[in-house]
Protein backbone atom coordinates (compact mmCIF):
# COMPACT_ATOMS: atom_id res chain seq x y z
CA UNK A 1 0.00 0.00 0.00
CA UNK A 2 1.55 3.07 -1.10
CA UNK A 3 0.22 6.64 -0.54
CA UNK A 4 0.61 9.21 -3.57
CA UNK A 5 1.22 12.91 -2.49
CA UNK A 6 -1.46 15.45 -4.29
CA UNK A 7 -1.06 18.14 -3.06
CA UNK A 8 -3.81 19.62 -1.45
CA UNK A 9 -5.69 17.30 0.99
CA UNK A 10 -9.69 16.65 -0.26
CA UNK A 11 -11.42 16.77 3.49
CA UNK A 12 -12.57 13.66 4.58
CA UNK A 13 -16.33 12.41 4.16
CA UNK A 14 -18.74 13.03 7.01
CA UNK A 15 -17.97 11.44 10.32
CA UNK A 16 -21.18 9.24 9.91
CA UNK A 17 -19.78 7.78 6.29
CA UNK A 18 -16.45 6.94 7.95
CA UNK A 19 -17.92 5.55 10.61
CA UNK A 20 -20.12 3.70 8.57
CA UNK A 21 -16.73 2.54 6.61
CA UNK A 22 -15.45 1.67 9.82
CA UNK A 23 -18.09 -0.84 10.17
CA UNK A 24 -17.75 -2.43 6.66
CA UNK A 25 -14.08 -2.69 7.62
CA UNK A 26 -14.77 -4.21 10.98
CA UNK A 27 -16.70 -6.94 9.19
CA UNK A 28 -13.69 -7.56 6.59
CA UNK A 29 -15.00 -5.63 2.98
CA UNK A 30 -11.76 -4.88 1.65
CA UNK A 31 -13.61 -2.35 -1.04
CA UNK A 32 -14.47 -0.69 2.52
CA UNK A 33 -11.05 -0.08 3.78
CA UNK A 34 -10.19 0.74 -0.23
CA UNK A 35 -12.57 3.62 0.17
CA UNK A 36 -11.59 4.57 3.84
CA UNK A 37 -7.63 4.63 2.78
CA UNK A 38 -8.38 6.73 -0.06
CA UNK A 39 -10.49 8.91 2.12
CA UNK A 40 -7.93 9.50 4.67
CA UNK A 41 -4.32 8.72 3.97
CA UNK A 42 -3.76 12.58 3.12
CA UNK A 43 -4.88 13.36 6.69
CA UNK A 44 -3.23 10.33 8.31
CA UNK A 45 -0.04 10.75 6.65
CA UNK A 46 0.09 14.45 7.80
CA UNK A 47 0.21 13.19 11.51
CA UNK A 48 2.27 10.73 10.88
CA UNK A 49 5.08 13.53 9.35
CA UNK A 50 4.45 15.92 11.90
CA UNK A 51 6.01 13.21 14.42
CA UNK A 52 8.17 11.44 12.51
CA UNK A 53 9.57 14.07 10.06
CA UNK A 54 9.89 13.04 6.08
CA UNK A 55 12.98 11.30 6.56
CA UNK A 56 11.42 9.17 9.48
CA UNK A 57 10.27 5.99 7.64
CA UNK A 58 7.04 7.59 7.35
CA UNK A 59 5.70 6.35 4.30
CA UNK A 60 6.07 2.34 6.43
CA UNK A 61 4.35 3.82 9.09
CA UNK A 62 1.64 4.86 7.12
CA UNK A 63 1.25 1.45 5.71
CA UNK A 64 1.29 -0.03 9.63
CA UNK A 65 -1.31 2.25 10.33
CA UNK A 66 -3.47 1.18 8.25
CA UNK A 67 -2.96 -2.77 9.00
CA UNK A 68 -3.43 -1.84 12.41
CA UNK A 69 -7.07 -0.10 11.36
CA UNK A 70 -7.64 -3.26 9.49
CA UNK A 71 -7.32 -5.57 12.56
CA UNK A 72 -8.98 -3.25 14.94
CA UNK A 73 -11.71 -1.40 13.30
CA UNK A 74 -14.38 -3.38 15.42
CA UNK A 75 -12.61 -1.54 18.19
CA UNK A 76 -14.10 1.70 17.36
CA UNK A 77 -16.25 3.29 19.35
CA UNK A 78 -18.63 6.16 17.95
CA UNK A 79 -19.36 7.14 21.49
CA UNK A 80 -15.78 8.29 21.93
CA UNK A 81 -15.07 10.16 19.66
CA UNK A 82 -15.13 10.82 16.35
CA UNK A 83 -13.47 7.95 13.06
CA UNK A 84 -11.03 10.00 11.71
CA UNK A 85 -9.75 11.12 15.61
CA UNK A 86 -9.72 7.48 16.44
CA UNK A 87 -7.64 7.00 12.99
CA UNK A 88 -5.13 10.12 14.24
CA UNK A 89 -4.79 8.15 17.31
CA UNK A 90 -3.86 4.75 15.97
CA UNK A 91 -1.61 6.72 13.61
CA UNK A 92 -0.03 8.82 16.50
CA UNK A 93 0.78 5.70 18.61
CA UNK A 94 2.33 3.86 15.58
CA UNK A 95 4.17 6.73 14.94
CA UNK A 96 5.42 7.36 18.66
CA UNK A 97 6.49 3.35 18.47
CA UNK A 98 8.63 3.75 15.56
CA UNK A 99 10.11 6.61 17.20
CA UNK A 100 11.04 4.27 20.57
CA UNK A 101 12.26 1.43 18.08
CA UNK A 102 14.31 3.80 16.73
CA UNK A 103 13.24 3.46 13.13
CA UNK A 104 14.83 4.57 10.21
CA UNK A 105 13.45 5.96 6.78
CA UNK A 106 13.95 3.57 4.33
CA UNK A 107 16.22 4.33 1.33
CA UNK A 108 14.14 5.19 -1.38
CA UNK A 109 14.77 4.18 -4.95
CA UNK A 110 13.74 6.97 -7.89
CA UNK A 111 12.70 6.00 -11.22
CA UNK A 112 15.10 7.12 -14.15
CA UNK A 113 14.52 10.27 -15.16
CA UNK A 114 12.91 11.51 -12.42
CA UNK A 115 13.84 14.94 -11.74
CA UNK A 116 12.69 16.31 -7.83
CA UNK A 117 10.86 19.44 -8.21
CA UNK A 118 13.26 22.28 -7.51
CA UNK A 119 13.35 24.44 -4.22
CA UNK A 120 13.09 27.71 -5.22
CA UNK A 121 9.78 28.89 -5.26
CA UNK A 122 8.19 32.53 -6.03
CA UNK A 123 9.34 34.91 -3.89
CA UNK A 124 5.76 36.35 -3.75
CA UNK A 125 4.60 33.21 -2.77
CA UNK A 126 7.02 32.54 -0.24
CA UNK A 127 6.36 36.57 1.57
CA UNK A 128 2.08 35.66 1.45
CA UNK A 129 2.79 32.49 3.30
CA UNK A 130 4.91 34.59 5.94
CA UNK A 131 2.68 37.20 6.58
CA UNK A 132 -0.64 35.12 6.99
CA UNK A 133 1.94 32.63 9.57
CA UNK A 134 2.45 35.67 11.12
CA UNK A 135 -1.01 36.49 11.20
CA UNK A 136 -2.03 33.19 12.42
CA UNK A 137 0.69 33.25 15.22
CA UNK A 138 -0.64 36.63 16.72
CA UNK A 139 -4.11 35.02 16.65
CA UNK A 140 -3.02 32.37 18.32
CA UNK A 141 -1.14 33.73 20.84
CA UNK A 142 -4.48 36.25 21.13
CA UNK A 143 -6.06 33.04 22.60
CA UNK A 144 -6.59 31.50 25.60
CA UNK A 145 -2.83 29.86 26.76
CA UNK A 146 -5.17 26.25 28.09
CA UNK A 147 -7.03 26.71 24.53
CA UNK A 148 -4.18 27.19 22.28
CA UNK A 149 -2.63 24.24 23.54
CA UNK A 150 -5.48 21.81 23.46
CA UNK A 151 -5.93 23.00 19.45
CA UNK A 152 -2.07 23.17 18.48
CA UNK A 153 -2.70 19.67 19.68
CA UNK A 154 -5.62 18.55 18.12
CA UNK A 155 -4.70 19.87 14.81
CA UNK A 156 -1.03 20.05 14.42
CA UNK A 157 0.06 16.88 16.83
CA UNK A 158 -3.24 14.90 16.02
CA UNK A 159 -4.57 13.76 19.58
CA UNK A 160 -7.84 12.63 20.24
CA UNK A 161 -10.68 14.81 22.03
CA UNK A 162 -10.52 11.77 24.42
CA UNK A 163 -7.02 12.29 25.17
CA UNK A 164 -6.91 16.17 25.88
CA UNK A 165 -10.53 15.48 27.84
CA UNK A 166 -7.83 13.29 30.25
CA UNK A 167 -4.67 15.39 29.56
CA UNK A 168 -6.48 18.72 30.66
CA UNK A 169 -9.16 17.27 33.11
CA UNK A 170 -12.03 18.71 31.52
CA UNK A 171 -15.14 16.50 30.07
CA UNK A 172 -14.53 15.41 26.20
CA UNK A 173 -17.64 18.02 25.20
CA UNK A 174 -15.93 20.96 27.06
CA UNK A 175 -13.10 20.03 24.43
CA UNK A 176 -15.06 19.89 21.77
CA UNK A 177 -16.61 22.98 22.35
CA UNK A 178 -13.58 24.95 22.66
CA UNK A 179 -12.11 23.67 19.72
CA UNK A 180 -15.21 24.46 17.71
CA UNK A 181 -15.09 27.65 19.81
CA UNK A 182 -11.02 28.85 19.05
CA UNK A 183 -11.25 27.34 15.63
CA UNK A 184 -14.15 30.00 14.80
CA UNK A 185 -11.96 32.90 16.85
CA UNK A 186 -9.25 32.24 15.03
CA UNK A 187 -10.73 32.17 11.61
CA UNK A 188 -12.30 35.70 12.21
CA UNK A 189 -9.03 36.89 13.64
CA UNK A 190 -6.88 35.93 10.65
CA UNK A 191 -9.77 37.26 8.10
CA UNK A 192 -9.74 40.44 9.34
Amino acid sequence: MTRTSTGDQPEPPPAADLAGLLDRVAARDRRAFSDLYAATSGRIFGVVVRILGRGGGAEEVLQEVYVTIWERAGQFDRAKGSPIGWMATVARNRALDAIRAGKRAPTMAFPEGFEPAGETEDPLASRERGEALRKLMTCLAALDEEKRKIILLAYYRGVSREELAKRFNRPEPTIKTWLRRGLEQLRICVSS
